[in-house]
C-alpha cells in the first residue's frame, strides 16, 4: 500500500506519469530482521517501513 500511495502522489506531480512504476516488497526486503513474530523496537520498524526511489535517465 505504501508503494502504491507514493506512486500515485508522484504521478500527480510529474510531466510523464506513465513512466512511474512502483513495487511493494512487504516483508521480503527488510533492512532489520523484524518480520512476523519478531520483537523489534520502533526505530527498527521505521527502517523497514520505507519507500525507496530509483531514478533512471
Amino acid at each position: 500500500m505504501r508503494a502504491k500511495t507514493a506512486k500515485e502522489y508522484i504521478q500527480k506531480n510529474v510531466v510523464n506519469p506513465e513512466r512511474i512504476t512502483a513495487k511493494g516488497y512487504g516483508e521480503s526486503e527488510l533492512l532489520k530482521p523484524c518480520g512476523d513474530g519478531v520483537s523489534c523496537n520502533e526505530a527498527d520498524h521505521l527502517q523497514n517501513r520505507r519507500t525507496e526511489f530509483i531514478i533512471l535517465k
